[in-house]
């Protein structure tokens, strides 16, 4: 089947956070988000809730394993009160934009529906403190979006969320070595072997499961027809996940990986099409396709096995 990159709206908030800090030198999102390793597994956090990313994976190691792939340091603040942070924000605020997350979604209300924690984690970009006010990029899609600093402060205290410390923010990007995006790719393989590959001491909530368990045991849990779950589902994890794996399919196929893009790019097909029959109450359908999905990341691993024991690097870059 012929695979196209897609290009659109999507919840992709830290790779398009780190893309406005890194400026005209960001490569594009698609393959930050590569780099982040997120593409590569699934879990089952604590044998409830899904994720198509690895297990044990978070977004604050996606975030510092992303800086390191593309030669990028920044420096990382957080935990305190909120009325130091806020000062500390504050003051770098007055040197340019500060990263700000993860930050609980729900207190985000400039969002519509968004009236208080949801467990949801997120990340922005701060512009500027006013009065009572903070100035925000949201990737969600609200360029120059304000908020009260009370519930600004609620939403980066982020107690709801399973991951990360309070009042984390990123400032001081700096590029220190000048890597293209053919190489951070290339050198991200090995990782995405080590993510498929689910090391169980990996920290991750006990009853956790990863990829193709994963996968299973999902398609089971959508026959109790959790509401919660379906939500969560067609709102946030099918769409970042289908997306971030139909961009590592481009950016694995631009760097000559042809077998892992190829299932990368089935998984994308997989999951992408469990969107219509989760909206719609389907879950027989949504099931099967779970259980269609569940090989795919053993498949996977090999591909990319294969690819690094067989492949010599590219001669030049594709982008």
């Amino acid at each position: 089947m012929i695979h196209i990159p897609y290009l659109g709206s999507g919840p992709y908030c830290y790779s398009s956070s780190l893309a406005m800090m890194m400026g005209a030198d960001a490569p594009e999102p698609a393959v930050i988000e590569t780099v982040t390793g997120s593409p590569f597994g699934m879990q089952l956090v604590g044998g409830t809730l899904p994720f198509f990313d690895p297990y044990g994976w978070t977004p604050e190691t996606g975030v510092e394993d992303a800086l390191t792939a593309l030669g990028w340091t920044a420096r990382t603040l957080s935990g305190g009160d909120a009325d130091s942070a806020l000062d500390r924000l504050a003051s770098l605020l007055e040197g340019g934009p500060v990263m700000v997350g993860p930050v609980e979604m729900g207190h985000l209300r400039y969002q519509p529906g968004k009236t208080g924690p949801i467990g949801a984690d997120h990340y922005l970009i701060a512009l500027d403190v006013e009065g009572d006010h903070i100035t925000l990029h949201d990737p969600q899609g609200y360029p120059y979006a304000q908020l009260p600093l009370t519930d600004f402060m609620d939403a980066w205290r982020a107690d709801t969320v399973e991951y990360g410390r309070p009042y984390t923010m990123r400032t001081g990007f700096t590029r220190v070595t000048d890597i293209s995006a053919t190489t951070a790719v290339t050198a991200t393989l090995p990782r995405a072997i080590t993510w498929l590959t689910a090391d169980p001491e990996l920290p991750a909530p006990p009853g956790s499961l990863a990829n193709g368990q994963a996968a299973l045991a999902l398609a089971d849990r959508l026959d109790a027809r959790d509401e919660e779950l379906r939500e969560h589902l067609i709102h946030f994890a099918v769409r970042v996940g289908a997306r971030r794996l139909a961009d590592a399919a481009t950016c694995l196929r631009r760097v000559g990986c042809t077998a892992a893009a190829a299932t990368l790019a089935r998984q994308a097909r997989l999951v992408g099409a469990l969107q219509h029959p989760l909206a719609t109450g389907d879950t027989r359908t949504a099931a099967q396709t779970l259980r269609a999905l569940a090989p795919t990341y053993d498949i996977l691993r090999t591909d990319l096995e294969h690819t690094l024991a067989t492949a010599s690097p590219p001669t030049h870059s594709p982008w």
